[in-house]
């Protein structure tokens, strides 16, 4: 399992791999975490789930321009960020990846509190819970204070699914299935940017269409919000659905922050306290001034 942990994810804390990814980050990004473009103030947190990496649907090149705008004091990687079960299947891992690892290390070096909770796509890291590699801490969940002082418990949320618990083979089938489909999407949306038309998510519209997939949306919302609730927490930040949202349920904060495989979305907190869903539409579809979109704050 150590094998597999250093193999998949670079984050072992080793002399040798820390002159390395020092030397490699700061060739490939100097400025980045410094110096952040007008219009993007410095975030108290941000919190970011279902990167996949080591799967061609991850959407690296946004997550690093979202990285690079949006520097914190704090940054949640909130499970799924490498995806083991496909990485076991197929081996994948470009620059981009390696990008992402390297940023990531990089903020943690430079003071940020980086916690990585992982997902059941990276359940290995799971037995390093209480650890730090390269500065970054790995955690079964955690319990993050806002500025105006409520408590958020943060946890990937596969707990609370049920085929992931009863039925793993069905959740491997389903995988699959959710990879041809991003591969499919993948084609569709190439031509309709030849047409000039937005990105447009097919996985995310079959999900709408299937009454059952919306009931198990809200199940797996309830649920989460209900556990948050019974631990004394004033809300939950979770992922694993790539479905996201903040809303109330029954006097509970529920905020899931999305995904970067389609949805390209986040969860940030403000100096002040207040909680926003941001989705980012990528390095060169907007001006950089007005990338950041507001889906829903609180």
């Amino acid at each position: 399992m150590r094998a597999a942990f250093d193999a998949l994810g670079h984050w072992t804390a080793s002399a040798k791999w820390e002159r390395l990814s020092v030397s490699a980050a700061d060739d490939a990004d100097a400025d980045d975490d410094d110096v952040h473009p007008p219009g993007h103030r410095r975030l108290r947190a941000v919190f970011i789930s279902d990167l996949h990496l080591g799967t061609p649907g991850c959407q690296a090149e946004g997550l690093l321009d979202f990285l690079k705008c949006h520097p914190s004091d704090h940054l949640y990687l909130v499970g799924d960020i490498v995806d083991g079960w496909q990485l076991r299947r197929r081996w994948f891992w470009p620059q981009a990846h390696n990008d992402v690892v390297q940023k990531l290390l990089r903020r943690a070096r430079k003071g940020c509190r980086v916690v990585f909770v992982p997902g059941n796509h990276d359940e290995f890291a799971r037995a390093f819970a209480g650890h730090s590699f390269g500065g970054i801490e790995v955690a079964e969940d955690a319990v993050h204070t806002t500025a105006d002082g409520r408590t958020l418990w943060v946890t990937h949320g596969d707990y609370f699914d049920g085929v992931i618990q009863c039925a793993k083979w069905l959740a491997y089938l389903g995988d699959n299935l959710y990879e041809f489909t991003l591969k499919l999407n993948r084609y569709l949306n190439t031509l309709r940017a030849r047409m000039g038309l937005p990105y447009w998510s097919l996985s995310a519209y079959l999900k709408g269409k299937v009454k059952k997939a919306l009931n198990y949306v809200t199940d797996f919302e309830e649920a989460v919000a209900a556990e948050a609730r019974r631990r004394g927490h004033d809300g939950v930040v979770c992922g694993h659905i790539h479905r996201a949202e903040m809303r109330e349920i029954a006097g509970t904060l529920y905020c899931n922050d999305g995904d970067w495989v389609e949805s390209r979305t986040a969860l940030v907190e403000h100096m002040d306290g207040r909680l926003e869903l941001v989705w980012w539409p990528g390095p060169s579809t907007r001006p950089a001034a007005s990338r950041l979109t507001t889906a829903v704050s609180a």
